[in-house]
């Protein structure tokens, strides 16, 4: 059966869209089908990470929500990028196959998203279309962060929802109002993935004190890294250190999200 999970954060800067990719990177590896598709309309970015040139965009998500194409048509099978040769070293193209539905990156688009809106009710049916017509076994939101229309519609239909945010303060609270409110959408299945921790903070008692504010299960605790820093965004960080903790710890995450 497929699943529709949807990765959120209260604010950006927390990794949200290198974490969506990573996982679905993860799960495509594993043999699946999975499609992503980019929410976040006001400040695309994951083809960046998945390798989709602005070129080869005909369609986008806005063309969808404002009637010019169908939803099909927004989509890219960006499997291929994956295995993109990096430095001279080819990287393993995953088993399964991953399609990408982006946001558009012209800035007049984003400016008449921000002007005139869109009909959010088009997504719910957009959604459910991508999972049947691509024959998906997984649908990843990369949603907008904080809450919004589109955010709440998203969370609401989700099998599961991965909430991520980084220890500060400022995190804490946005974060405790995103899962409240996803316990009132009732949302089957929630985690949380700590991300960007100090490395000198104890990755246990982060995971403890998460725990016992949210009373809601930590996947995993990401420490801040260097290699991930440097990649800066030109690749998945999973594909390029397989063998890495935090890939393992991804690894983890995307195990789970599959369980029943």
């Amino acid at each position: 059966m497929s699943k529709i999970i949807s990765v959120h954060s209260f604010r950006g800067g927390t990794g949200k869209s290198n974490t969506t990719a990573n996982l679905a990177a993860l799960l495509a590896a594993d043999g699946l089908r999975v499609g992503v598709i980019d929410t976040d309309i006001q400040s695309p970015g994951i083809h960046v990470l998945l390798g989709l040139k602005e070129d080869d965009m005909q369609y986008s998500l806005n063309d969808y929500l404002w009637g010019k194409c169908k939803i099909k048509q927004t989509a890219y099978d960006v499997t291929k990028n994956l295995g993109a040769s990096v430095s001279g070293q080819v990287l393993a193209i995953p088993k399964g196959e991953l399609h990408l539905i982006p946001s558009s990156i012209k800035v007049g688009e984003i400016a008449r998203v921000l002007r005139e809106g869109y009909d959010v009710g088009l997504l719910n049916d957009g959604f459910t279309s991508l999972v049947r017509e691509l024959k998906l076994d997984v649908l990843m939101i990369d949603t907008h962060p904080g809450l919004n229309e589109e955010t709440l519609l998203s969370i609401a239909i989700s099998d599961a929802l991965v909430v991520i945010m980084r220890p500060d303060q400022q995190d804490y609270q946005g974060t405790g109002v995103t899962i409240e409110v996803a316990r009132k959408l009732d949302v089957p299945r929630m985690m949380l993935i700590v991300n960007k921790a100090p490395t000198s903070f104890d990755p246990d008692e982060i995971k403890e004190r998460v725990e016992k504010t949210y009373n809601c299960p930590v996947a995993a605790v990401l420490p801040h890294s260097d290699e991930l820093m440097t990649l800066a965004s030109a690749g998945v960080f999973v594909l390029h250190y397989p063998d890495h903790p935090i890939t393992q710890k991804l690894q983890q995450v995307a195990n789970a999200l599959m369980q029943d």
